[in-house]
């Protein structure tokens, strides 16, 4: 399997927040199955660099861009860079995410609303700039990032999990609207997966706190970004063509439904 005859072959996929951590494993994932892939990132520019050089010293293409999602006109301009440089958008991966840890009662009125907006509003401006073009084309992948823990809710993070439940509620819902037009949309919750920023969450209590969550999963090790190429990757191919609407768990077995 090489670049130019693999899965995503001559797709163009946006995958935001994809400098580090799930974002950076799923894009170079995409690339490796033949995507031009289109980078963004908010900070982390020489991570967001460097996996654009990896990616072309492997015989792909892409492209970073630089973006505030919050800010107005963000997601119409990333998705305008991704046509100007490969023509079209064909996929989307919205992954760009933060979560601050706070009591419920003592997140203020601005923080609740920057949770919402980052988390949640991003890839509502995402998905709407990008869905033009998916028409048009009439074939589409939305696959939008949310977390397991929307399922049993978890201490501290009372308005990160608002924002992920309304991520599943809006898939759904979006996914009734367009599938008459050729495109998908899917969610996928991830567990307990090791990435920087856990780390900067976490400090030097991250490992006690992954052993605590590993007696609860079905699978007894530590998810990785790369656990969640290969189901972004089915997602975002012809071979889920009949799949949508959906969330999908990628915990390890934390959570069984």
């Amino acid at each position: 399997m090489t670049m130019h005859n693999g899965r995503l072959a001559g797709r163009t996929a946006i995958v935001t927040g994809a400098a580090r951590g799930i974002g950076a494993a799923v894009a170079l994932g995409f690339a490796r199955e033949g995507a031009n892939v289109v980078i963004h990132y908010r900070g982390h520019r020489p991570e967001a660099l460097a996996l654009v050089e990896k990616i072309e010293r492997e015989g792909g293409q892409a492209l970073a861009f630089q973006a505030d999602l919050t800010e107005r006109g963000s997601a119409d301009a990333l998705v305008a860079a991704a046509v100007e440089r490969f023509g079209t958008v064909d996929i989307l991966v919205n992954n760009a995410g933060w979560f601050p840890r706070r009591a419920w009662h003592e997140i203020s009125d601005d923080e609740w609303d920057q949770m919402l907006a980052v988390n949640l509003k991003t890839q509502f401006l995402c998905c709407r700039a990008a869905y033009p073009h998916m028409r048009a084309r009439r074939w589409g992948r939305m696959i939008n990032i949310s977390s397991v823990t929307f399922w049993k809710g978890h201490v501290g993070l009372a308005h990160y999990v608002a924002a992920k439940g309304g991520i599943i509620g809006f898939t759904r819902s979006v996914a009734r609207e367009v599938g008459h037009e050729g495109i998908t949309v899917n969610a996928v919750t991830p567990g307990a997966i090791l990435t920087e920023t856990e780390f900067e969450l976490f400090g030097d209590k991250e490992a006690e706190t992954f052993a605590s969550l590993q007696q609860l999963q079905a699978i007894p090790r530590r998810g990785m970004p790369q656990d969640l190429v290969g189901v972004c990757l089915f997602l975002a191919s012809d071979d889920s063509s009949f799949i949508t609407g959906q969330t999908i768990n990628v915990d390890g077995g934390w959570m069984m439904h």
